[in-house]
């Protein structure tokens, strides 16, 4: 089986690194509303990869696929129906599992909520503060995108082509205007969270 690799811009030859057994992590909805067609895509993809994997190479799969129950859309949505973020991302959360057996396909193994990794993303964004790759400003933390050197490597593209190219609002607190949120200062309603920065929530 040969896969596309971003990285090198090459198919190559695929083998688990562990014997037969495949870890594979795929980025999960923002469980704010019904999936449209554009979230739905690798949904249905990585779903047939993992059947594929599993029943012609015989591999077993631990699928991880997180669900995003924090985010600033579902902090809008909780407004607008006067409900908590935690109610509306309940009810989305089970609408997108009905969804994926009424289309036939297999759950992933794991579906961690952000919300209850909360605790290792604050050390995580510690650990980058600490190594010179994240700053605090006024509560909020961002990434320093100048610091990491292969930044846009994926994207094969520059750090300078990327801020050409950059319709990002202008803050005053970011050094770049590509830096971007891991932190965000708590505000009146929100959800939060204790951190070393001060009350806030994840960004992402």
């Amino acid at each position: 089986m040969r896969l596309y690799n971003t990285l090198t811009r090459e198919k190559q030859e695929f083998e688990p690194q562990d014997g037969k057994t495949v870890k594979m992590y795929v980025c999960g909805p923002t469980v704010y509303d019904h999936l449209h067609i554009g979230n739905l895509r690798p949904v249905l993809v990585f779903g047939a990869l993992r059947r594929y994997m599993e029943l012609f190479k015989g591999w077993e799969v631990i699928y991880v696929q997180n669900i995003t129950d924090v985010d600033d859309k579902l902090i809008a949505r909780a407004q607008e129906s006067g409900e908590t973020v935690a109610d509306v991302a309940a009810r989305y959360t089970e609408a997108y599992f009905q969804l994926l057996d009424r289309l036939g396909v297999v759950p992933p193994t794991h579906s961690p909520r952000a919300t209850e990794h909360i605790a290792g993303m604050i050390d995580l964004v510690q650990q980058l503060i600490e190594k010179g790759y994240a700053y605090e400003r006024g509560g909020d933390v961002y990434f320093r995108v100048r610091a990491f050197s292969e930044y846009g490597k994926l994207s094969g593209r520059s750090v300078d082509e990327l801020r050409s190219g950059a319709r990002v609002a202008a803050s005053e607190l970011k050094e770049d205007p590509l830096d971007f949120t891991l932190w965000k200062a708590a505000k009146p309603g929100e959800p939060k969270w204790d951190s070393p920065w001060g009350e806030g929530r994840p960004g992402w």
